[in-house]
């Protein structure tokens, strides 16, 4: 039904579910530096709080707050900071 994730001790948690047939996490990372890797497209959406993000062709930070959306690419590693706690939600596709 719902599975939990945590990683880099404890600082960032998700917890997973499956929303219209397709597989979504919402949640919480500490304020901090973290970087991840894709095996899907990712569309991340900030709840709360706001996310900085580096690609990996990219040579800048953008920035993104509440309600906005940034779409990752399959089979890379990306980069994200926040200096305050913040909120998520990923689909994947």
């Amino acid at each position: 039904m719902f599975n939990v994730n945590e990683y880099f001790d404890g600082k960032v948690k998700s917890l997973g579910f499956t929303a219209n047939n397709a597989k979504a996490t919402i949640g919480v990372m500490a304020a901090g530096e973290y970087e991840f890797g894709t095996s899907t497209v990712e569309y991340m959406t900030v709840i709360s709080g706001v996310m900085q993000v580096m690609l990996p062709d990219e040579d800048t930070w953008s920035e993104y707050k509440p309600f906005e959306t940034f779409v990752i690419p399959k089979d890379i590693r990306f980069k994200v900071k926040m200096t305050e706690d913040t909120a998520y939600l990923c689909r994947y596709e």
